[in-house]
């Protein structure tokens, strides 16, 4: 089995993985707070952690990923005061959105998707646990952590005190000890959402929902925790600060989650992206705008980086991206009526390799192409084989062009008259009746079909 290395934002390093438990890895990526459509960044994240899990599944036998979803947030009631829709109806429906968009780039959903709110009495109770170790005090109705109980505070970002405070924008408030405190429970109002605990009528604060959801589904520790890089500080931090000490291990950052995974920013066109600007992509408009098969498209481009790399969203990655994606389906069409060695379970060793090379996904981009160029050149008898790594391949990577490509040519009914037309192509060829042949070519051209002559016939896609 090939051994896995992962960059570990805890140790600084790339670590060899060594599951906790070799027949049951487990692992917990922070998800949406759902009070809007997923931007471009957003997406990066559930495709980076969707490829993790499905290496993972292929060197381990059991595999546990839980990705939550945050629908108690002040975004969320904001949110629903501008919109008029009450709460639920904003989280219900965004949540259901998230998880639609996902799959359509290839994201399979999580394990467990635990909600917030169905969890407050989890939260409740480490928070107690807080407080009786003497991390935690309750003041005005709020419950808050006390940062300076807790010494090795800053160890995932590497922070100093200065940048901690000034890196968390914190709240100046006078029922704080200390200005790095951060809020665990907080009051609610009237028109807010709220459950009673033993400091009032309140809500969590957004960090111990994801310590409580961790702990309750995977037990402590566990093998992986990660997210976007803008998670690490103060998100992240606050999170191993809450559950090590409310689990006595106050000296051990690992306590919480053995390996921490970080991917990087996505920028459009070379700027951040902010509402001001008017640059925020919205993964939902860019499935919406083109045909079925732009997600998997999507999926590449976010993938053409290195994962701890910052991306650029930008028309040459989405190039670059649709030029591979077809790649993959000429091969395809080329395989289709190979049939698949079923002796072969494995993908492509060399595609395999880059990835357990910290997920690698430059590298298993031209291993990938070495395997389409070898399905072009290969004799017959070969093609079984290749077939079933490519599509063993592809299944590792999240990629399904045989599916969209099949829904693509399904939804436009019968493909019997595109058949009947190359038939009719070949023989005016064989005819030396050229300028039929090209009529036969425009005519597919204006119904967005394409033509490839290749040694074995001519391949047909639509554009």
């Amino acid at each position: 089995m090939a051994a896995l290395q992962l960059y570990n934002t805890l140790s600084r390093k790339k670590d060899i993985f060594t599951p906790l438990d070799p027949a049951h890895v487990r692992l917990y990526a922070c998800g949406p707070t759902v009070y809007n459509y997923a931007h471009i960044g957003n997406a990066r994240m559930a495709v980076v952690f969707d490829l993790l899990v499905r290496l993972l599944r292929t060197l381990y036998p059991k595999v546990t990923y839980v990705s939550n979803i945050t629908d108690v947030d002040d975004k969320i009631i904001a949110a629903a005061r501008e919109s008029g829709a009450s709460i639920d109806e904003i989280t219900k429906k965004y949540a259901q959105v998230y998880n639609e968009d996902m799959k359509a780039l290839g994201v399979a959903a999580p394990d467990i998707q635990p909600l917030a709110t169905t969890h407050i009495t989890h939260m409740i109770a480490l928070i107690e646990a807080l407080i009786e170790k003497g991390h935690a005090y309750a003041a005005d109705g709020h419950a808050l952590f006390h940062v300076p109980s807790f010494p090795a505070y800053g160890g995932l970002s590497g922070r100093s005190r200065d940048e901690q405070i000034a890196g968390a924008r914190v709240e100046v408030a006078s029922y704080k000890k200390d200005p790095a405190d951060f809020v665990l429970w907080k009051p609610s109002s009237g028109d807010e959402p709220g459950w009673d605990s033993p400091w009032g009528y309140g809500r969590p604060g957004w960090h111990i929902e994801c310590s409580a959801m961790a702990q309750t589904h995977l037990g402590l520790p566990f093998d992986i925790h990660g997210g976007g890089a803008d998670l690490k500080f103060p998100h992240h931090e606050n999170e191993i600060a809450q559950s090590c000490c409310a689990s006595g291990a106050e000296e051990d950052l690992s306590a919480f989650a053995k390996m921490w995974v970080h991917n990087g920013f996505v920028t459009v066109e070379g700027e951040k992206m902010s509402k001001s600007l008017g640059n925020v992509v919205l993964v939902h408009d860019e499935i919406a705008q083109h045909k079925a098969s732009y997600g998997q498209v999507i999926r590449l481009a976010l993938l053409s980086a290195h994962y701890r790399k910052p991306l650029d969203w930008n028309a040459q990655i989405l190039h670059q991206a649709e030029k591979l994606y077809e790649k993959m389906t000429r091969a395809l069409e080329t395989l289709k009526d190979v049939p698949v060695d079923e002796t072969v379970k494995e993908p492509d060793t060399a595609v395999l390799a880059a990835l357990c090379d910290d997920l690698n996904t430059p590298l298993a981009f031209t291993k990938l192409g070495d395997v389409l160029g070898d399905i072009r050149k290969a004799e017959d008898t070969a093609q079984p084989v290749l077939k079933a790594t490519l599509l063993n391949t592809l299944s590792l990577l999240g990629i399904t062009p045989e599916d969209s490509f099949a829904q693509e040519a399904g939804s436009n009914g019968d493909n019997g008259w595109i058949e009947a037309l190359l038939a009719e192509r070949t023989q005016a060829k064989t005819d030396r009746n050229f300028a039929r042949a090209d009529e036969i070519r425009d005519e597919l051209a204006a119904k967005g079909i394409t033509i490839e002559d290749t040694p074995s016939g001519p391949i047909w896609r639509r554009v």
